[in-house]
């Protein structure tokens, strides 16, 4: 039994987290979810919650609530208690079409995301009014004036919606910005507008949605790392602009790369990302284009057109500098096994392979699999090769582990 000394502890906390919703958060492994018509319990509770807190600075304030049954006075009441309270985090994703002005005005936050939807209002808009001196990192969700954002001095994390249309440039200036995503969204089927960024000292740059711009890139020269994984694409040489303006980075992750259109030399690319489903003649072609290669990750591969005669040259990363490689969704099929095969037999300082297959591939009765791959030749003497078993996930996960790996097999 807890001394009673004990009872109003709570009061002090300086995370306050606040979830009514419908779906499953699949990010933690403990869920709490509330049902439909517990709405006035869940603001009871909220009400109480703020009125006996006693902190005078609050670290975290997290409220997502996905019912239209909470009033939406309460929750601008809520939101505007927070941010009374010194807030430095602030997570809101509700469907509101507005959240108080003193959200845009608070001089101690830090981190601020805001998911406003409502059906009967459309998306919301960033008031004329900004001022957030202390503001790091901005995630946004829903805006239809993305551009209206100003007065963060030093805002270094950006992650918004661009809706590309025909009529205007999407242009973003901010000269303090080091990390950027960008979900870009196509408003018309004739779209000539471009994407500006000129952000010199961006540093990580996160690309997904359409590509249905060009991109404008001024002074990157402190990018170090990009994450492109449009969905869809207008038209080829599109993709083409894009990776021309990329070519400095030393880390790029790709997927759902649709062509085999030249590419430009990546001069000082080490580690290079390829998400889903690669053939061989794409796979081949990223490996030429990056001379100083070290790290290789892929997810799946489709061997099934490669030619042994081609290529006829070996990639140069793989003769100098090519040291380790992660093959991350094995099946253990003849197009897994074939790409295995040439890594291994052509891959000259190669130190480290790591395989993540379906455990049925690593059972110990019966280990073909690795004992196939194990015979094969390797250029590199000092080259391992190691099996990861990887869990598949279960139809309907409500627990969700954040590590879907296990251990070395071998």
């Amino acid at each position: 039994v807890l001394s009673k000394r004990w009872r109003y502890t709570w009061t002090s906390v300086t995370n306050l987290d606040f979830d009514y919703t419908r779906y499953v958060r699949s990010n933690e492994k403990i869920i709490k979810k509330f049902v439909d018509g517990n709405e006035e319990n869940f603001t009871t509770f909220v009400d109480r919650v703020l009125k006996f807190c006693k902190t005078s600075h609050v670290k975290l304030f997290r409220l997502h609530i996905s019912s239209y049954g909470v009033r939406r006075s309460s929750i601008s009441n809520w939101i505007d208690k927070a941010v009374r309270l010194n807030i430095h985090e602030l997570d809101i994703c509700v469907i509101q079409h507005e959240v108080p002005l003193s959200v845009f005005t608070c001089k101690t936050l830090t981190n601020l995301r805001l998911e406003l939807s409502a059906c009967d209002f459309g998306g919301w808009e960033f008031p004329s009014t900004i001022y957030l001196p202390c503001l790091k990192t901005l995630d946004i969700v829903g805006c239809n004036n993305p551009l209206a954002i100003h007065g963060c001095p030093v805002l270094e994390s950006l992650s918004l919606e661009v809706s590309c249309n025909a009529e205007e440039d999407f242009v973003l200036n901010i000269p303090t910005l080091k990390r950027l995503k960008l979900l870009c969204r196509s408003d018309s089927i004739n779209d000539n507008s471009k994407v500006v960024l000129r952000v010199p000292k961006l540093e990580y740059l996160f690309l997904d949605g359409v590509l249905s711009s060009l991109f404008e890139m001024e002074d990157m020269s402190c990018l170090v790392g990009a994450s492109i994984a449009f969905w869809h694409s207008r038209f080829d040489f599109l993709w083409t602009d894009l990776l021309n303006q990329l070519r400095g980075v030393q880390n790029l992750s790709i997927e759902n790369f649709p062509f085999t259109s030249p590419l430009p030399i990546f001069p000082n690319m080490k580690q290079l990302e390829l998400n889903s489903t690669w053939q061989s003649r794409q796979i081949t072609q990223f490996l030429e284009s990056c001379p100083e290669l070290k790290t290789f990750c892929i997810d799946f591969v489709d061997w099934r057109d490669f030619k042994p005669e081609e290529p006829k040259l070996i990639p140069a990363c793989m003769l100098t500098n090519l040291t380790n490689i992660k093959f991350s969704k094995c099946d253990g099929d003849a197009s897994d096994v074939e790409f295995l095969e040439y890594m291994l037999r052509n891959a000259q300082v190669l130190k480290t392979v790591t395989v993540f297959a379906r455990e049925n591939l690593l059972v110990e009765e019966d280990p073909w699999f690795c004992t196939q791959v194990l015979k094969f030749p390797r250029a590199s003497p000092h080259c391992e090769i190691h099996f990861r078993a990887r869990k598949l996930p279960p139809p309907q996960e409500l627990e969700y582990d954040d590590s879907d790996e296990t251990g070395a097999f071998f």
